[in-house]
């Protein structure tokens, strides 16, 4: 990842924190004024935190007994602030400062680990760069017709328009139980059949739920590991991997397009395998058969896929085609 970004990145996050600290500076100022028996509280508060500190260093042979008292103190007086805000119609919480995100309080890492916000900013710039916004705007269930596929029975399948149905029937489940549902979705038919267009539908239903998701062709996302990989700041191969890895969602499109080599297939199965362990998500598309599939990919990597994932089958006429003709 460019570190100009990074760096703009961590700036935007210290104009949100001096933000909040600003604003709830002025809130407290104005309290006092109001209230001036909170401003006492406060000032008690500070003095018995100081006097804690020195307790722990300076008299360690009073311990715990001198501990216990002074914090027994200190939740007197925080639970009397709270009772003053409340009665005057404040929330408890009306002198803290009010962060866009609470987990890392908009500094970006928690316990020295990137934040999920910040992973989201990531992303955010990604799709600005690669225009997905974009086609988002067309791709979505808004668009959908079913009426581009034949209603007609499929040789001894049921029509593709009924077979349509009961993919999106998986796909909403998949988008209403994210959280929560265990299988990921695999999509595989001939090309035309609307296998990335419904993968971009549910990338925007969950983009708006506040999901993080990454789209990347096959041979996008192999060759972005193989430049990152070979520069020499190894430390932009790691975040764009730590991207891939912990994202909520991660689209891979046409797979069996990318060049098949010992390092697309370990650098393949290095994000399948440890995004299957940490329990992430992924909707993989192809346009192979299933047969085609066992015989390019390793045991390791098919095994996993037909293990974890929702088997779904697109068949039917080209819908592209067909959206040609109609045009």
């Amino acid at each position: 990842m460019n570190e100009n970004i990074i760096h703009e990145i961590l700036k935007e996050y210290e104009m949100k924190r001096d933000k909040a600290e600003r604003e709830a500076l002025l809130r407290r100022n104005r309290l006092y004024k109001e209230i001036p028996e909170l401003e006492k509280i406060d000032d008690k508060i500070k003095e018995i935190g100081i006097q804690i500190t020195q307790a722990i260093f300076k008299e360690p042979e009073k311990g715990k007994e001198l501990l216990n008292s002074l914090r027994e103190k200190l939740n007197f007086l925080k639970k009397k602030k709270t009772e003053i805000l409340k009665s005057h119609g404040y929330p408890e919480d009306y002198l803290e400062p009010k962060y866009e995100c609470n987990i890392c309080k908009d500094t970006g890492y928690v316990n020295g680990k990137r934040c999920k916000c910040f992973n989201q900013k990531l992303i955010n710039i990604y799709y600005k760069q690669s225009s997905i916004a974009e086609i988002l705007q067309k791709e979505n269930f808004s668009n959908f017709n079913f009426e581009y596929y034949s209603d007609k029975p499929y040789g001894d399948k049921p029509s593709p328009r009924a077979n349509m149905r009961t993919i999106v029937e998986f796909a909403l489940n998949f988008i209403k139980h994210f959280d929560t549902i265990e299988e990921s979705l695999f999509f595989y038919g001939n090309s035309g059949l609307g296998k990335t267009f419904l993968a971009n539908c549910i990338a925007k239903e969950l983009l708006d739920r506040g999901k993080s998701v990454i789209y990347r062709t096959a041979p996008d996302l192999i060759e972005g590991l193989r430049i990152n990989k070979l520069n020499p700041d190894s430390e932009i191969y790691n975040e764009y991997l730590e991207l891939l890895k912990e994202c909520d969602l991660l689209i891979i499109d046409d797979l069996g397009t990318e060049p098949i080599t010992a390092f697309s297939l370990q650098e393949f199965f290095n994000i399948l395998n440890t995004r299957l362990l940490l329990g992430k998500k992924f909707i993989i598309s192809t346009n192979l058969p299933l047969s085609e599939i066992m015989a390019i990919y390793p045991e390791r990597i098919y095994s996993r896929i037909f293990g974890h994932f929702k088997l779904l089958n697109f068949y039917g006429e080209d819908i592209r085609l067909k959206k040609k003709m109609i045009i």
